[in-house]
């Protein structure tokens, strides 16, 4: 995947708050939508935690529309905001006890904006394993995680992070544009040669 498609420098955000953000603006979603929410954010001068909790939930839910599930998201982006601001001064911890934070979003933040060795597996990295007969369909998030962990443990751990941070944008990319749930392009994926010969 890299060699096709070159290291890829991610997560997109200028800062660990707003790769928060956009984590749980990008459940259920496609990135180009999170990008017109955060520009809206950002015009409106209100991407840091303080600014943005001061916002009512339907002023932040008409700003994020264009994520989708505007109201959904607000409320969650909400819930993460008070835990960060009222009780943690704006430290980005215990992120799994935040309602609607699950782990795929929780692992996200972890990954980019806190720099810790969680790999994220999201539907593009479960379609692509079961795709290629790595995993079962039904293989459970934690499950999935421990293959990935292990599979990918082999660099030393000061390349780490920025290995593991690429490899799922990797996933993503060719999740997106290759490995896609309607009319996928196995005929043109830089994994073609790794697909079960059935396929």
């Amino acid at each position: 995947m890299r060699a096709h498609f070159g290291h890829q420098h991610w997560w997109p955000g200028e800062t660990p708050f707003e790769v928060c953000v956009g984590a749980i603006l990008t459940q259920n979603t496609a990135w180009s939508n999170v990008e017109r929410a955060i520009a809206n954010l950002k015009a409106a001068r209100v991407l840091e935690p303080g600014k943005l909790f001061a916002l009512s939930e339907p002023q932040l839910a008409a700003l994020i529309r264009p994520a989708g599930y505007f109201n959904v998201k607000a409320r969650r982006l909400r819930s993460f905001l008070r835990v960060l601001v009222e009780e943690f001064g704006g430290e980005l911890e215990r992120l799994l006890a935040i309602h609607g934070i699950g782990p795929e979003t929780a692992d996200s933040m972890l990954l980019y904006a806190g720099g810790h060795h969680r790999f994220v597996i999201d539907a593009y990295t479960r379609r692509i394993f079961h795709r290629h007969g790595w995993s079962r369909g039904d293989a459970g998030y934690e499950k999935l995680q421990r293959l990935c962990e292990s599979a990918l443990n082999h660099k030393p751990q000061a390349a780490r992070l920025d290995y593991w941070q690429d490899y799922h944008a990797q996933l993503v990319i060719t999740g997106k544009d290759f490995c896609r749930t309607r009319q996928p392009r196995c005929a043109e994926c830089p994994l073609k040669s790794l697909l079960p010969s059935k396929v």
